[in-house]
């Protein structure tokens, strides 16, 4: 699964809608039907089959039913596809900012909401997920100069409402790795970027969260190159992806090889610090800009 910036649109699918698709697809196969057998079925591309397996479009239920029966699958079991599937179909809650979301920021978010672990790196700026409401306002005017002020308060509204999975009862884990000079980066002026600090400094005492600082003692490393985000899943029907974001475009990675090689190159980079010496760096930039 590899996706540019302009490759992912606002209908992002839900963690639901891939784990059906998935599913349709494993009927297929058990059924000895080819994509081409499926597609002439229903008088579409194969394309169009391929497209639903993957979660690339909504789940027509005419077309499930008509698939499901072909695949022959018992009709209760029918039923509570459809039941599901329509459930799948249903906007996730970030829905209502598509004005002002990015398309190729759609999946992201939907993955995000649905993770169970997290495990993100970021050189430049704090993660998202811990920002503090000024500091998202700043860095997001930075990235969106031409915004009215009315879409800049959607947009910090939105970072702010994707914080609300770090309080659930079920919050997933949450471990951030962030390069010293994010502290040294001055966002706001001092009073923010204090602010910033505290709440990284009450965050790193939540027990599903972990934050490490790459100090810069630490020299070269493997990471050093661009933001990246792991996210692996309860269901085991999906498998972990990477996201990546570069200046010319961003993709999802779900290729075996390429989501180690990120995992690995997190876990070094979590070897390079402590949380002492995270605390340690924390507590030192705060008193810089008191």
């Amino acid at each position: 699964m590899r996706e540019a910036r302009t490759g992912t649109g606002a209908s992002a699918p839900t963690v639901l809608r891939m784990i059906l698709g998935k599913r349709l697809q494993e009927l297929r196969q058990g059924s000895g039907a080819s994509l081409d057998d499926a597609a002439k079925a229903l008088d579409v591309t194969s394309l169009t089959i391929r497209r639903m397996e993957k979660a690339e479009v909504g789940l027509r239920l005419i077309y499930v039913r008509t698939l499901l029966t072909m695949y022959g699958v018992a009709q209760q079991e029918i039923e509570e596809f459809l039941v599901l599937a329509e459930q799948a179909n249903q906007p996730g809650w970030w829905h209502r900012y598509r004005d002002v979301l990015p398309t190729w920021f759609t999946a992201y978010v939907s993955l995000e909401s649905s993770a169970k672990v997290l495990r993100t790196y970021e050189p430049h700026y704090v993660a998202g997920l811990l920002q503090t409401a000024e500091y998202a306002r700043e860095t997001l005017r930075a990235g969106f100069p031409n915004d009215s002020d009315e879409d800049l308060d959607r947009r910090v509204d939105l970072r702010l409402r994707r914080q609300s999975l770090l309080t659930k009862p079920d919050a997933p884990t949450l471990w951030v790795v962030m390069e010293e000079g994010v502290l040294h980066r001055v966002v706001g002026g001092p009073k923010v970027m204090r602010e910033q600090i505290d709440r990284l400094l009450d965050a790193s005492k939540l027990d599903h969260v972990n934050l490490d600082i790459v100090p810069f003692s630490a020299g070269a490393h493997v990471g050093a190159f661009a933001p990246f985000t792991y996210f692996r899943f309860e269901e085991p029907e999906l498998p972990d992806v990477v996201y990546c974001e570069i200046l010319s475009g961003s993709m999802y990675l779900d290729q075996r090889s390429d989501v180690i090689t990120h995992l690995e190159a997190h876990n070094r980079m979590s070897l390079l610090t402590s949380p002492e010496g995270s605390t340690a760096l924390l507590n030192q930039m705060r008193k810089e800009y008191t």
